[in-house]
C-alpha cells in the first residue's frame, strides 16, 4: 500500500481557514474596534495578500517578518504568509533595534511588515541590518501614538489591493516544511531562531481544542501577543473552531473588562501579570459577568493569590506550561472533579502546578540529570523536564550545535528543574537556564550581564531573578565595581536602559564583592538566597 493524493495530504493549519470559510463563511471571524470581518472576507484578504507577496518576489521558504501588535494584519499574516509558501517570523514588539536587526539578518527576511507606531525602532534596526528586506507599513488609525519615521514603503492595504482573490495558494509538499520562525532568548543572551513545521502547528491546535475543551464558535479575546509562539498557536486554533476573535492592541484592564462585556468574550489567555492587573484593578473598573470566562495562563508559575482572586471574580483559570521550542503549551494543570471539594486556597495551589501533558504531547518526563532515569513521584526529588512529541521544534536556525544539545538522548531538554507529585502532576522548582520570566517575557541573565560589563566602572556582574508583585520576576544585578568608581545605582540602570530593551534592564543593583567557588565561578545560588531572604523580611 502506498500514499497517494487520496489517502495522504500533508497537514497544515492553513486548512482550518478554508474549511471554516466554506462552512461558516457568513459568521464573524474578527473584530477590531470599528472593523468587522466574516470568515469568508478574511479568507479572501489572506489569499489576495499571499498573491501580493508572490508578486513582490517571495518564493517558497522565504521569510516574511512582522513587527506588529495584535491587529487584523498580524492575524492575517498567520495564513497569508504560509499560503505564499513562505515562513512567518513574528518579532517581539518590545525588542531593541540591535536585536531586531540580528533577527532580520539571521532569518534572512525578504519582507518586513511594520506597524507604523514601531517605525522608529524598525528604522533603526534596518540601518543596523546587513539584510535589506522590502518594507510594508501598517497604518492603524487606532495606534496609541504616531511615530516619526523616514521609511518610504507601501501601505499594507495598498499591497493587499493588488492581490488576486483567485490565487491558488501554495500547499506544503511536506508537512515537515517550515511554517514559522520564532526567536527566543538562550543562556548565551543571543536569540535563537526556533523553527516550527506545519504538522506541529496543526496538531497543537487539535490538542488545544481537546485540552481546553473548546466549543464551536467561542468568542476569544486575543490578549496573548501573537509574537509569542504565534500567540500560543491560537491564531490557527480559533480558525479550527470558527471562533470570533476580538483583537486587542494593548492590554489595559479597563479595556479588557469593557471588551469582555461588549463582545461576550468566553475565552482569553495571558501571562500571570495580566491576571494580576485584572485582579488588582480598581473597583470602579472591575465588572461582573453572568457567563463563565475561561482563561489560559502561562509564562511563569502564577502566584496562588492571583489565582484565588481570579476564581473569586468568576474566571475559570487553567495554568499551562511550555516553551517556544515546544510551540507553546505542552503541560496543563488539568482540573480534577475532586478538587471542587477543596478550599479555594487548596484549589489555587493545585492549579498553580505545571500539570500533565496535553493530548497532542506524546511524552513528558522529569529525569535525573546524571543518570537519565525518571525521578520518583514524591514531590521532592528534583529533575529536568524533558519532552517528546510532534510539537517539538524542527531545530534552531543556523545553529546545529545548539540543536544537537537540545535533543541529546532523544528528548528535548527544557532546562527547567521540577518535581513530580504523587498524582503525576509536574511542578517547576527552578530554572537551570537562568532565564528570568518577567511579565511573560523571557530575559536572559547573561544578556543583561553582558551589557553591565560594557560599563567601564564594572569589574564583575551577575544577574538573577528578583520577585516582583506586578511582573512576577524582574532582573536584579549584583555588581563588583572597579576601585575609585563613583557610579550610582540609578546611573547604572540608566546605562542598561540605553543599551538594551527597556524591560530587560535590572530593577535593582546591589554593589559589593561577588561570592565565588574555588575555581572562580560566581555562586548564583548564594545571590538568589540573598534575594529570597530580603523578600521574606
Amino acid at each position: 500500500m502506498k500514499k497517494n493524493s487520496a489517502n495522504f495530504i500533508p497537514l497544515t493549519p492553513v486548512s482550518f481557514l478554508h474549511r471554516t470559510a466554506d462552512v461558516f463563511g457568513h459568521r464573524t471571524a474578527l473584530i477590531y474596534e470599528d472593523k468587522t470581518l466574516t470568515w469568508g472576507a478574511l479568507r479572501e484578504r489572506c489569499v489576495k495578500m499571499a498573491d501580493a507577496f508572490v508578486g513582490l518576489g517571495v518564493a517558497k521558504g522565504d521569510t516574511v517578518a512582522v513587527l506588529a501588535f495584535n491587529t487584523p494584519e498580524m492575524y492575517e499574516s498567520h495564513f497569508s504568509v504560509p499560503m505564499a509558501g513562505a515562513v512567518l517570523n513574528t518579532i517581539n514588539t518590545r525588542l531593541d533595534a540591535q536585536t531586531i536587526a540580528y533577527i532580520l539578518d539571521d532569518g534572512n527576511a525578504k519582507i518586513f511588515i511594520v506597524d507604523a507606531e514601531l517605525g522608529e525602532v524598525a528604522e533603526a534596526a534596518l540601518v543596523k541590518s546587513t539584510n535589506k528586506p522590502r518594507v510594508i507599513l501598517i497604518n492603524d488609525p487606532h495606534a496609541n501614538s504616531k511615530s516619526t519615521i523616514n521609511i518610504t514603503a507601501p501601505d499594507y492595504e495598498s499591497v493587499l489591493s493588488k492581490g488576486n482573490p483567485g490565487f491558488e495558494w501554495i500547499r506544503p509538499e511536506n508537512e515537515w516544511s517550515p511554517l514559522s520562525l520564532n526567536y527566543t532568548s538562550g543562556t548565551t543572551g543571543r536569540p535563537k531562531g526556533v523553527v516550527y513545521h506545519h504538522r506541529g502547528s496543526y496538531l497543537m491546535s487539535m490538542g488545544t481544542v481537546i485540552g481546553w475543551q473548546l466549543p464551536n464558535h467561542p468568542r476569544y479575546l486575543y490578549s496573548v501577543p501573537m509574537f509569542h509562539c504565534n500567540g500560543w498557536g491560537h491564531a490557527w486554533t480559533m480558525a479550527a473552531v470558527a471562533g470570533t476573535i476580538v483583537c486587542l492592541r494593548t492590554f489595559i484592564p479597563e479595556v479588557v473588562f469593557s471588551k469582555i462585556e461588549e463582545h461576550g468574550v468566553t475565552h482569553f489567555g495571558g501571562a500571570p501579570i495580566m491576571l494580576n492587573m485584572l485582579a488588582n484593578a480598581p473597583d470602579g473598573i472591575k465588572k461582573s459577568f453572568k457567563h463563565t470566562i475561561h482563561v489560559m495562563t502561562a509564562g511563569a508559575p502564577p502566584p496562588v493569590k492571583v489565582l484565588e482572586s481570579m476564581m473569586a471574580m468568576g474566571f475559570d483559570v487553567m495554568h499551562v506550561y511550555g516553551l517556544t521550542e515546544t510551540y507553546g503549551h505542552i503541560l496543563q494543570a488539568a482540573p480534577q472533579t475532586e478538587w471542587q471539594s477543596r478550599s479555594s486556597d487548596e484549589q489555587a495551589q493545585l492549579r498553580s502546578r505545571q500539570g500533565v501533558r496535553f493530548p497532542m504531547t506524546e511524552d513528558v518526563s522529569v529525569i535525573d540529570q546524571d543518570s537519565g532515569n525518571q525521578v520518583p513521584f514524591d514531590g521532592e526529588t528534583i529533575g529536568e523536564i524533558v519532552i517528546r512529541g510532534n510539537t517539538c521544534m524542527m531545530g534552531y536556525l543556523n545553529n546545529p550545535e545548539a540543536t544537537d544539545a537540545a535533543f541529546a538522548g532523544g528528548w528535548f531538554h527544557s532546562g527547567d528543574l521540577a518535581v513530580v507529585h504523587a498524582d503525576g502532576y509536574i511542578q517547576i522548582k527552578d530554572r537551570s537556564k537562568d532565564i528570568i520570566i518577567s511579565g511573560g517575557e523571557n530575559i536572559s541573565s547573561v544578556e543583561v550581564e553582558n551589557v553591565l560589563y560594557k560599563h567601564p566602572d564594572v569589574s564583575e556582574a551577575a544577574v538573577v531573578a528578583m520577585p516582583d508583585e506586578l511582573w512576577g520576576e524582574v532582573p536584579c544585578a549584583f555588581v563588583e565595581l572597579r576601585p575609585e568608581s563613583v557610579i550610582t545605582e540609578d546611573l547604572l540602570i540608566q546605562f542598561c536602559k540605553d543599551h538594551m530593551a527597556k524591560f530587560k534592564r535590572p530593577k535593582k543593583v546591589v554593589f559589593g564583592p561577588l561570592p565565588k567557588t574555588a575555581t572562580g565561578k560566581i555562586q548564583k545560588h548564594t545571590l538568589r538566597a540573598i534575594i529570597s531572604q530580603e523578600s521574606n523580611n
